[in-house]
């Protein structure tokens, strides 16, 4: 399969249309109807789910969760924990982490499954933090089953910041550094395949546009608000699975997937329009709780038939990669997240940001060791 799709795979299609610099406005509207929409009905369509998510066996997993201190991020390893897999919290705030494992152990007294986790360090706001991570951890030569990447921000009302590696915060931290953070632990989700790479997305890359001559939006074509932001750094997210998904053949046994956990109480949103803010404050029991926002994550984890999904998609050559909703069905992303020229270019400019070579994914399935512009000693 690998070999038939290469040239599709490593060139990206030709320009023929005038670039485009924004969403139209039946795109924009669309976008916002469908986050309307989940906020009304995410419930009922959910309905069919338990609270929390009864899960199948995951003695034998080993899970990597960033961002697992708070919100979404916690009840996914929690979860995972408290069901027998061997969970490393990715955080930045390491003695939190130890904090939780602590009070897990008492909440888990009574089980006959002891918890099995770990704390390491990672802070995404520092691309040299993620390499180090990655070499840490692929220096055990320890197979890695399932990558969840949780970890996210949305700085609701702030002003425009960038990270010390000069990227703006909400690109690095939902896109840029999950994405080299997958790249990198490649080796060790090879050796744990048949494993996942699993995105926490959002509705909200439905409102998003990716302009890659500007991902930090500050050309002034773009007003930046948190909202742009953000969308635009979810959408980015999904281009650059689409393409990973794409570059990864049937035979590594990797599966690349987005998840979006709904509407849930963490993502308050004063930067969005007034009839929603309205909505989202007058409508408290349609808001998700965490641990309802973790479900489709945990199912994208672990459901045994995933990987068939996702391996049916590679075959038809769907232009997206899977995307699992908030009620663990499959799902359709934006239409703009459809667009395979704009995803390719989405490839090749994040790769350039984030210090790899154009082909660090064929050469990491070679076996070959591949170079970061990060993390090196100074």
């Amino acid at each position: 399969m690998a070999t038939t799709t290469s040239s599709s795979i490593n060139e990206a299609p030709e320009t023929k249309n005038k670039k485009k610099e924004c969403l139209g406005w039946i795109e924009w509207l669309r976008g916002w109807f469908y986050l309307i929409y989940e906020m009304l009905f995410q419930r009922i369509m959910a309905s069919h789910l338990h609270n929390p998510m009864p899960l199948p066996p995951v003695n034998d997993l080993t899970c990597i969760v960033t961002g697992s201190t708070s919100g979404i991020g916690l009840e996914i390893a929690r979860q995972l924990a408290q069901s027998g897999a061997h969970v490393v919290m990715a955080v930045r705030n390491t003695k939190a982490a130890q904090e939780l494992i602590q009070k897990w152990q008492i909440d888990s007294s009574g089980l006959s499954i002891p918890l099995n986790v770990e704390v390491m360090q990672v802070d995404l706001l520092s691309l040299d933090s993620v390499v180090r991570f990655a070499e840490a951890w692929n220096a055990r030569s320890a197979p890695l089953h399932v990558l969840i990447n949780n970890a996210g921000i949305f700085s609701i009302g702030e002003p425009q910041k960038f990270s010390k590696d000069g990227y703006e915060q909400h690109l690095q931290v939902n896109h840029l550094a999950p994405a080299l953070l997958s790249i990198l632990l490649l080796p060790s989700l090879i050796r744990g395949s048949p494993s996942r790479i699993v995105n926490v997305n959002s509705i909200m890359h439905h409102v998003g546009f990716v302009d890659t001559e500007d991902m930090n939006v500050t050309s002034g074509k773009r007003k930046f608000s948190s909202l742009v932001g953000y969308s635009s750094s979810k959408l980015a997210e999904i281009m650059f699975s689409s393409i990973l998904n794409k570059r990864l053949p049937a035979e590594s046994g990797v599966s690349v997937l987005c998840v979006s956990p709904g509407i849930v109480q963490t993502n308050v949103a004063r930067d969005l329009p007034k009839l929603v803010q309205a909505a989202y404050h007058l409508i408290p029991y349609f808001i998700f709780s965490a641990q309802e926002g973790a479900r489709s994550a945990l199912f994208a984890a672990t459901d045994p038939q995933v990987p068939e999904y996702c391996d049916m998609l590679k075959a038809d050559e769907w232009p997206v990669c899977a995307f699992i909703s908030q009620d663990c069905r499959p799902a359709n992303p934006s239409e703009e997240a459809h667009s395979v020229q704009t995803s390719y270019e989405v490839w090749e400019k994040t790769l350039e940001m984030i210090g790899l070579p154009s082909d660090a994914v064929e050469r990491l399935l070679d076996g070959e060791e591949v170079k970061c512009r990060y993390g090196q000693e100074q």
